[in-house]
């Protein structure tokens, strides 16, 4: 399963294409990033709590 992604601006390229990093790094497609703001989302403050599958472990 996923757990973290890596975010590598690429520049000169555009949403759909691929970007190809060679050797064992291989290559990535470009995908779209949300444009809108977390700060009222951050502002509520609070705890969130985990998926309630991942109590299982």
């Amino acid at each position: 399963k996923t757990t973290a992604v890596r975010l590598i601006p690429v520049y000169g390229k555009s949403v759909g294409e691929t970007v190809t990093f060679g050797g064992l790094l291989g290559y990535a497609p470009i995908m779209p990033v949300n444009r809108f703001s977390c700060v009222d989302f951050i502002k509520r403050g609070g705890r969130i709590p985990p998926p309630v599958h991942s109590f299982k472990n």
